[in-house]
């Protein structure tokens, strides 16, 4: 088989990466469930990713291996705390809904 069926473009990679980015800006938008907009947030974290992946193949370079490492760094420190701080919240109010906290007072 040639190489140029089984090698992937560039473009293939920006598409998935952009669709995931777009799916996960859309959801955090519409959605009011804080888990749902966190995981969403987490979308658009892996899109980028993808984005930086490609490049650094393309580039040969191993600088978007490395963003991304710095990425998936952020995204697991970000996980934990905003699981936290919902689960702080839902114990207040006992929902995830965010319209709920439009409000908080000490």
């Amino acid at each position: 088989m040639p190489d140029v069926f089984t090698k992937i473009a560039l473009q293939h990679y920006l598409v998935v990466g952009t669709i995931m980015f777009g799916v996960g800006l859309i959801g955090f938008m519409c959605r009011r469930n804080l888990i749902i907009m966190f995981l969403c947030s987490e979308l658009m974290f892996q899109g980028v990713a993808i984005h930086f992946v490609a490049f650094g193949a393309y580039w040969h370079k191993l600088s978007g291996q490395a963003f991304v490492i710095f990425i998936l760094a952020l995204a697991a420190a970000e996980a934990a705390l905003a699981l936290a701080i919902i689960v702080l919240l839902f114990r207040q109010k006992q929902t995830v809904d965010s319209q709920a906290f439009r409000e908080l007072r000490g």
